[in-house]
């Protein structure tokens, strides 16, 4: 075994620019995106000055990879697609079927462009296919051209509260079977779109802040609870940038809830006959379900070691102001230096291999040259690194 560690980030952040959208973007589209385009301002810091390259320019973003040590990487998106108000991540769904219409042409520039992207250095980027889960038929077709076109996983968007149908309704039962049938991992990604809307008031930036974590998380229980996994029994769902300390206590939770409706301890309507899921959702989670652990601190790796570290991966959240780059290195020493090298291979690679399907024979060659040694993530971190940004070095 190589002295090197493969590191592969599970969270990192991508996208084209507005030039490079409008050839990929249905011509049918084009006019309306000229006209949108020149009254679109972005509203993120990293895109509106020379740090904004990063996310499309190859010899800046594998430069900025290999310096941070990181041999591969899971790609969000970052930039603004045709016609969103704002980043996928974080944009509500939309509400009219013109502006469904726009969006699902502007992801599926996204989705397009995200195909060259991953097959520029194809043992090195992981895509994910967009959708939207405004028209299930639309959604499955695009599911199926992404896997025939070297997509790895699904991006499966957030649904805020009495909008669309919650994510535990059988209207997108077709997206389950499709993603169980081709092996595309569904990754849900914190952010905004699961967000109800907060208004216009003093407060609502601080309650989006506290809040956005469990609207993320709601998708684990809406799909365990619903009996999804049972369905489809080798689904995977991948839940990155949302935090890792809130998981033992969801799965007692849910395990709670699901042995009290065996006992028939609640009566009326919740016997056993209601209950969707026949295995303990801790059981579950524990087949199906990973968590995509970005900027983990040192009490992030001991819910790792208490919930399975087999659950668990690594991500920088590149190229964003709270992601650990370009202090990667010095970010996993911290929170990782007291495990066993065999633990954190695990976490820092071999899991997301598995999971997104990576070929680490192929990726070897490129471990080999910037990845870190095992001696180099054994050494205690003596101080925090000047300049660094992260939560991962600010959370004990």
């Amino acid at each position: 075994m190589s002295d090197h560690v493969t590191v592969i980030s599970s969270d990192c952040h991508a996208g084209g620019n507005h030039e490079q959208y409008r050839e990929y973007l249905d011509p049918a589209f084009r006019d309306r995106f000229d006209e949108w385009r020149g009254r679109y301002k972005n509203p993120f810091r990293d895109l509106q000055d020379d740090t904004r390259s990063r996310n499309w320019d190859d010899a800046r973003r594998n430069g900025d990879l290999d310096a941070d040590g990181v041999a591969a990487e899971v790609l969000f998106p970052n930039t603004v697609p045709p016609f969103f108000p704002t980043g996928v991540v974080i944009a509500p769904a939309p509400v009219t079927r013109e502006d469904y219409e726009l969006r699902q042409a502007g992801i599926r520039a996204h989705n397009r462009w995200l195909a060259d992207f991953v097959a520029a250095f194809p043992h090195r980027r992981i895509g994910l296919t967009q959708i939207l889960l405004n028209d299930v038929d639309d959604a499955v077709a695009e599911i199926r051209w992404g896997a025939e076109h070297g997509m790895r996983g699904v991006l499966l968007p957030g649904v805020a509260p009495n909008t669309l149908d919650p994510l535990f309704s059988p209207a997108y039962e077709p997206i389950w079977q499709t993603c169980n049938e081709l092996g595309q991992p569904v990754t849900h990604h914190g952010g905004g779109s699961a967000v109800p809307d907060m208004g216009r008031h003093p407060a609502s930036m601080v309650m989006y802040i506290m809040e956005v974590g469990f609207y993320a998380n709601r998708a684990l229980w809406h799909l365990v609870l619903s009996g999804v996994f049972d369905r489809h029994p080798e689904l995977v769902l991948v839940l990155t940038e949302q935090g890792s300390a809130w998981v033992p206590e969801v799965l007692a939770r849910m395990d709670s809830i699901h042995d009290s409706i065996v006992a028939g301890r609640f009566g009326g309507e919740l016997g056993p006959t209601s209950l969707e899921v026949r295995r303990r959702p801790s059981e579950v989670f524990a087949e199906n379900c990973f968590v995509g652990a970005s900027f983990p601190a040192p009490s992030d790796a001991a819910v790792m070691r208490e919930v399975g570290i087999d659950r668990f991966m690594w991500g920088s959240d590149y190229p964003h102001l709270e992601g650990t780059f370009p202090h990667s290195r010095d970010s996993l020493r911290f929170t990782f230096a007291g495990w066993t090298d065999a633990e954190r291979r695990a976490v820092l690679g071999e899991t997301a291999a598995r999971v997104y399907g990576v070929d680490l024979a192929a990726l070897a060659p490129v471990a080999e040259a910037v990845g870190p040694t095992t001696a180099d993530l054994a050494q205690p971190l003596a101080g925090i690194p000047d300049g660094a940004t992260s939560p991962a070095f600010h959370r004990t």
